[in-house]
Order: structure tokens, then sequence, then C-alpha cells
């Protein structure tokens, strides 16, 4: 590893780690944004003509804490360009369809010859080979196929969808830089190389349903959606909607937080045991029948400070006042947006949000004079 610049890398865990990301959306550039949040130096490779943004550049949070360079990777000399910063990288991250990196010239036997220590980590839905590996997708045909879609709702209606936060983030940019850093552990111990790192969407999807595939073999998992303790089959695990059309969400599953619960609630002289399933339905129009008798506002302040495992649900623009939240500094300002701030948290190395989204290609220079790149004429090294 050749160490970088502080002001290039900032603080985090990762400080010193540089990362080469090839532009694209979805999990790759989350998973990009998450190792630069660790402190590690991410250059994004974008493309001249501006494809592949999803939102305008300026409001793109998961570019902040990067820097950017333009290459055109059909030119004759751009996978030369790509090539020159993999060779003083530790990681490079690519969302293309599988071989498309390969026509372009920095597959992986082209980056590992440069780089035989390299890190090369792909993100895509349905992975390297399979018979849907080449079909384009998104993140709600990656879920369905991995039977999480199919858990999650009222069993009388569709299955609801978690926008792309279940299949595109947590089955896909969260495993890729698990696997990244496992790989990039292996890198640099004794006798360590680079290697290839596979993340697909469905392979992570599936993964985190391992507990759910345990349970379901024991007999304690039911395969359809709304009936069981977990999916809001339970009358106590569910969200109830209040006089004022929000809504408060319930986790009381354990028999004193369930005690609690229905103590607070008011209806302990009524309930049934919370393990009388006979008389689920019976509890869950009693819970709701009360919930509906008084605002969000009001109810929160009931449980306010009890162990009965209830919340409000909360919207994106009203969780960041939430007291918990605030107090924790879960939200930041930057760059007069509100967002999340880094996590997780280091007592030693901090994280911090360095900087903002950048304009593409604005850090042509910088990233030269940090790399050491060789002058090539019109390159990402020069200055825009």
């Amino acid at each position: 590893m050749t160490p970088t610049s502080t002001a290039a890398t900032g603080n985090g865990p990762l400080s010193g780690v540089r990362v080469v990301e090839l532009a694209g959306i979805g999990p790759g550039p989350f998973a990009a944004m998450l190792l630069a949040d660790l402190g590690a130096d991410v250059v994004r490779v974008d493309r001249p003509d501006g494809s592949g943004l999803a939102i305008p550049a300026p409001y793109d949070l998961t570019n902040r804490n990067k820097r950017s360079v333009l290459v055109d990777l059909k030119a004759a000399d751009g996978a030369e360009r790509v090539l020159d910063l993999v060779e003083r990288a530790d990681v490079l991250i690519e969302g293309l369809r599988p071989g498309v990196a390969e026509r372009l010239g920095v597959g992986p036997d082209a980056c590992l010859a440069r780089n035989p220590r390299l890190v090369y980590g792909r993100m895509t839905g349905w992975g390297q080979d399979g018979p849907l590996a080449q079909r384009a997708g998104h993140d709600i045909a990656y879920i369905a196929v991995t039977g999480t879609l199919g858990m999650i709702g009222t069993p009388d209606e569709p299955p609801a969808v978690p926008a792309n936060l279940l299949g595109d983030y947590a089955g896909g940019s969260l495993y890729l830089v698990v696997g990244v850093l496992a790989a990039l552990q292996h890198a640099r111990s004794e006798g360590g190389t680079g290697q290839v790192v596979d993340a697909a969407v469905v392979d992570g999807a599936a993964h985190l349903a391992t507990m759910i595939h345990g349970m379901m073999a024991a007999g304690g998992w039911q395969d359809r959606r709304g009936g069981n303790l977990l999916d809001g089959g339970s009358p106590f695990y569910g969200c109830y909607e209040t006089s004022d059309g929000a809504y408060m969400a319930v986790g009381a599953l354990e028999r004193q937080f369930y005690d609690e619960f229905v103590r607070l609630l008011g209806i302990a002289d009524q309930a049934p045991s919370r393990k009388d399933f006979d008389r689920w339905d019976e509890l869950r129009e009693l819970v709701a029948a009360r919930f509906k008798s008084r605002t969000r506002a009001e109810w929160t302040a009931v449980f306010e400070g009890s162990d009965a495992c209830v919340a409000p649900v909360l919207s994106l623009r009203e969780a960041p006042a939430h007291p918990h939240l605030a107090a924790r500094a879960t939200f930041t300002d930057h760059g007069g947006i509100t967002q999340p701030a880094p996590a997780p948290r280091f007592s030693t190395t901090p994280t911090s949000i360095r900087s903002g989204p950048t304009a593409p290609g604005a850090d042509a220079a910088s990233v030269a004079r940090d790399w050491d790149l060789p002058a090539r004429p019109g390159s990402a090294g020069e200055a825009p």
C-alpha cells in the first residue's frame, strides 16, 4: 500500500486505503461511499458524457467523501488510464454487466496483471454466472426470486416493496463491502494476493434470510406472508394506526415486554395470553381499537421511557429530530443537506463527512498529484 496524504483520506479506520470506483448506479456507488466514509481515498472514474448519474451531482450523497476524474473507457487509451490508477490502488469496484469490464480492457485479468495485490470487487444483481447473469434487472426482481420479497406484507395484499434497501443496499452493497474488506485482509497477509469478489444481490438477499430458513426447517416458520412472529402475523409485532392517521410500531415479543405493553396500552385486563394463538385476531382488533383512540404524539408520551418496545413510525423528514437520534447525531448537516452520518462509530479512528458530492472530473489535478500518476495528454491526471 502506498500512503496517501491526510488531506486526501481524512480520518477513519481505512485511512490510507485507495479505491478506484468505475461510475455506476445503485449498490456499487453506495458500497464505495461506505468505504469512503470509513476513510478510504475513493476515486470515482466518471464518464465524460455524464451517463450513469441517477440524480443531479450536487445531491448524489453516495458520492460524498470521494474524488472524481473523467475517463472515456471507449477511447483508445481509456483502459490504460484506468490501469494507471489500478496500479496504485488497493481496491477496484465495478457494477457493469458480466463481461463488459473485460471488453473495455479493465477486467480482472488486466487489472490483476498490473497489480497482483488488487481486490477486484464486482457488484451485480444476478452474479457473474448463471442463466440470468446477462439479463437486466432491478432490486425488486432480485429479492423476488430469493423468497425475500414474498415474506413482506399482509397475506391478503401483494408483497410490500421495501424501497431498494433490502436488495441493492443490504443484500448488495453491504455484502460487497464485507467481501472487499475480507479480501483486503488476505491480500495484506504474508504471501497474500489479490482476488475477485463476486457480490450478487441475489446471493446477499438470500443470505439475509438464513435464520428464517432455519426456523422454517424446525417448523417454527410458515412459508407464507403475514403468518409468523416476525412478519406481522403476531398482533404484538406490527404497526397500528393512530387517531391522527399516523402509526405506532410494536415489537413486544418477550413476555415481560408484552406485559408492559398491554398495561400501558390499557388493555391488561382484557388481553389474552400472548401464546393464545386462537385469540390473536381478537387481540389484534383490541390493540388496533386502542391505538385509534389517541394521536401518535399521545401514544409516544405514554410509552416514553418504558420497555414495552413501542416506537412512533416517523417519516424521513421527521427522523433527524427524534430525541435519541439527535442526541447521537445519527443525522448531520453538510453542504446544506441533512443526511445520515457515517456508521458505524470508532473510538480511535472516528469517521466524518469530509466533503460533499464532487462534480464529475473536478478532482483530476489533486488525484494526479496524490496518486503520482504519469502525465498523459488529456488524461485523468490533468486538471480539467
